[in-house]
Order: C-alpha cells, then structure tokens, then sequence
C-alpha cells in the first residue's frame, strides 16, 4: 500500500465520518501486513460502538466497501474507536485465563456466553497452551459459545 492510498483512505475515512455527523478525529496507522488500522477518537463512542461492539462491525464493513470501491489494491481494516478493541482484548485474555484457572481447580466445565467469532478466536488463542484445560466453540451462530473443559 503506497502513501498515496493510505491518504486516499485517510480523507474517504474522514469524509465518511463528517456526513453522519459525528465529531470524530481519524488517523489511519502504517500498513501491517494486509491490515490497515484506523483509530477514531469520539466524543461520543457509545453510538458508535453500539451494543457488544455490533455497530462498529457494521460501520467497519461499510466503510470498507465504500474504500474498495475506490483502492483496487487488496487491504482490510482495523477500524477502532476510543481503543474499544484494545482494551476488549485484554478483558477477553484475562477472563479466558481467570476461566481456565477456575475450571482447573474445580474440574467443572465452564460455558461462556455467546461471543462472535473473532471473540471466541481470542479465547481459544489465549488457552491453546495450557495443558490442563481445552476449548471448544459449541452451537450454531448467533448463539455460539466457548466451553472451558477440565483435562481427563
């Protein structure tokens, strides 16, 4: 992704943001790979996150049609607002290992609630290396759901 893109994508970002009407600063990160991060900073995240992060994926996949329309180049984004992924990611990993320490001292399976994929993804990837315990995603979406077992 050349500078000229990234910029291109800085000022559609910007410009999609100004016609909701939210008050928003945009700055789109350095290319990783085929990802390309952009940090919103809002007064008003609630609105824009929604309800467990449901309308930032939904504005997320708008914006990226709006972008692919406009940048043939094959790219995704990391849209986040207020750091709301970040810090969901460290509150995922600390209750995945705070389950998993539970369920290895109990013995009792422990099942979550249901979570969209890319959340049960993170709780899996944080338990794969402990030997006492094992994951496993059961049901069928929007009610898939993680399940920590105790090791036989």
């Amino acid at each position: 992704m050349n500078q000229e893109n990234l910029q291109k994508i800085k000022e559609i970002t910007d410009e999609f943001f100004e016609r909701t009407s939210f008050d928003v600063e945009a700055e789109v990160l350095s290319f990783q790979e085929k990802t390309i991060p952009i940090k919103i900073k809002t007064n008003e995240p609630k609105v824009l996150i929604g309800q467990n992060g449901q309308t930032l994926v939904e504005i997320q996949r708008l914006l990226k049609a709006i972008l692919k329309k406009q940048i043939p180049e094959e790219f995704y984004i990391d849209l986040d607002i207020n750091d709301y992924k970040k810090k969901k990611l460290a509150y995922l990993k600390e209750t995945a290992r705070e389950l998993a320490d539970e369920v290895a001292l109990t013995k009792k399976e422990n099942i979550l609630a249901p979570m969209p994929a890319y959340e049960r993804r993170i709780i899996h990837l944080e338990l794969a290396g402990r030997e006492d315990i094992t994951t496993e995603s059961i049901g069928q979406e929007p009610d898939r759901r993680v399940v920590i077992r105790p090791c036989s």
